[in-house]
């Protein structure tokens, strides 16, 4: 690993770790309102001007930014995600940052997702808390064609946690952790899922928008080292209509003084933890659209541990909010339903902020489920909220939330919506449903 710290991350010392490591190139990476990660690149003597001035791009041409006649924005790197990417060829290494978005009069733009989650982590802040989230994010190995393109053949036909033979991705498990590990991003643990060619790697908590910076980083590194070894990896939501789906499981706990309000369930709750889950279970529902994007996330709800009703318990994975067993520092919530095809930090700041929302009002939380969902009597589940079953009921709970719009504000929303009604009449024009989604879905995602 090269040595740059974060915290003392500053311009000057930026320039000084690109002279001192023969960095040649710089990747400025930023993201669409989907969460698609895109880049410029520009040699190592044009990032001090990029510091200083920005670097321009056509907006018009990225989903949901701008339109022709107000097309340019600037890219601002963050000299605190600076990050080598370990799998690029050398001679002359190639480092990453992430950017802030500019108008040409300096302002911030109001799409900059990233810049949106920075204003939660403030109020947050302002509340007297820190945020602190963690991702278990699952992929499928899926083996290519004479031509390099991705095929529906899984790497294996493993199961949970097995090992070699039936295991194959272990090793491209362990180059992807020692290459995040090269990054500065630490991996917790790693195994076979549930799916055949299933994986799932998790990496410790932090901030909330590093861990989303983090996100961004993982998905990368996952298909750029699957690539290497002739693989393509899919974080596609159901990519098997008969097997597991991906699921991007969010941890959250907050530090009040350095101390985590998350205690041990033999300690009992704490007030502020409870309404932080209350504020999160009521605003679930219109924040769907946003934790789960594609139509085709919602073949995976109400199946293989995804869950479809509004609800909590501890340790109980049939739910939408999990407290799982854990002590110290690692009591935590958990929130099941999100898919890795969102846009962490549209998805980060829309979760944290319907907790401090729940805090501030002082919400009551709900009484626990302590029951198996998938296989609970009508009796029980009758009375409970559920989940939106499709795209179109998610697009539409979010359009009317009054909550939604004072967080991400009226016009992202619209522009969000309206491509994601766009995808649902396109799946009810189609033929066949499976078709569609591989098209639209499994090579992008």
């Amino acid at each position: 690993m090269f040595d740059f710290s974060p915290s003392m991350a500053s311009p000057s010392m930026a320039l000084e770790f690109v002279k001192e490591n023969n960095v040649k190139f710089i990747r400025l990476g930023f993201c669409d309102i989907f969460g698609f990660q895109k880049n410029i690149s520009i040699m190592s003597d044009e990032l001090e001007s990029a510091f200083e001035n920005g670097v321009s791009f056509d907006a018009h041409v990225i989903r949901g930014f701008r339109d022709i006649t107000q097309s340019d924005l600037f890219l601002f790197p963050d000299p605190s995600t600076l990050a080598v990417l370990p799998w690029r060829p050398g001679p002359g290494r190639v480092i990453r940052f992430f950017c802030d978005i500019k108008t040409p009069d300096g302002n911030v733009f109001e799409h900059d997702t990233r810049n949106i989650l920075k204003k939660i982590t403030e109020r947050a802040a302002g509340m007297g808390y820190v945020s602190r989230i963690g991702a278990e994010c699952e992929f499928y190995l899926f083996k290519t064609g004479g031509n390099g393109e991705p095929t529906k053949v899984t790497l294996d036909n493993g199961t949970y946690m097995d090992i070699a033979p039936l295991d194959k991705g272990e090793d491209i498990r362990r180059e992807i952790c020692l290459t995040l590990e090269e990054m500065g991003i630490k991996p917790e643990s790693s195994h076979h899922e549930q799916g055949p060619g299933q994986n799932e790697i998790d990496f410790r908590f932090d901030d909330a928008v590093v861990s989303a910076d983090n996100m961004q980083t993982f998905k990368t590194v996952v298909k750029a080292i699957a690539s290497r070894n002739g693989l393509f990896a899919s974080f596609m939501p159901k990519p098997l209509p008969d097997a597991p789906g991906n699921g991007m499981h969010i941890n959250l706990s907050l530090d009040q003084n350095e101390k985590n309000i998350f205690k041990n369930v033999n300690e009992g709750h704490s007030k502020i933890a409870e309404s932080f889950i209350a504020g999160i279970l009521d605003k679930t529902p219109e924040i769907t659209m946003f934790l789960n994007p594609l139509a085709n996330s919602y073949e995976r709800h109400g199946k293989f541990e995804a869950p479809k009703y509004v609800s909590w318990s501890h340790q109980n994975r049939s739910q939408l909010v999990r407290i799982p067993a854990a002590s110290g520092e690692k009591v935590r919530m958990e929130l099941r339903s999100p898919d890795p095809s969102l846009n962490p930090y549209l998805a980060f700041a829309l979760i944290l902020s319907a907790g401090l929302d729940g805090i501030e009002k002082d919400a009551p939380l709900q009484h626990a489920i302590d029951v198996d969902l998938f296989r609970a009597d009508k009796v029980i589940t009758k009375n409970l909220v559920q989940l939106p079953d499709t795209l179109s009921k998610a697009v539409s709970l979010a359009e009317n939330s009054a909550f939604v719009k004072s967080v991400i504000g009226e016009a992202l929303l619209s522009k969000f919506a309206e491509i994601k009604k766009t995808e649902e009449r396109d799946l009810f024009r189609a033929k066949d449903k499976i078709n569609y989604f591989n098209e639209t879905y499994f090579s992008v995602i």
